[in-house]
């Protein structure tokens, strides 16, 4: 949760999808860039509890936003009345993300 801001919580997927990135980017290129990552995912994280609406409306789904953690991720979230639910995290390494 945010000190300052809307409170943030995470879905289980969130949990999921994070770790999953993590691991991935560890294996790839080691502890240091993975622990980079985590640091820009909570700043990141920090900025959308102070700022929810600045990054762009997903086209999927109604007050879902999707952000811009690295070249490499994403993150989706859906803004509340006056808390932030983080959806899950998307390498956009992998193939395209389709809704039906």
């Amino acid at each position: 949760m945010a000190n300052n801001g809307f409170k943030y919580f995470y879905t289980k997927r969130a949990k999921e999808t994070i770790t999953s990135v993590y691991i991935f980017i560890q294996q790839k290129f080691g502890d240091h860039v993975a622990d980079k990552f985590i640091k820009k995912t909570e700043k990141t994280i920090k900025l959308i509890s102070e700022q929810p609406y600045m990054f762009k409306e997903s086209s999927f789904e109604v007050n879902v936003r999707i952000g811009l953690i690295t070249k490499q991720t994403s993150i989706f979230y859906r803004v509340n009345n006056n808390s932030i639910h983080i959806l899950f995290f998307w390498n956009n390494l992998q193939e395209p993300l389709v809704f039906k």
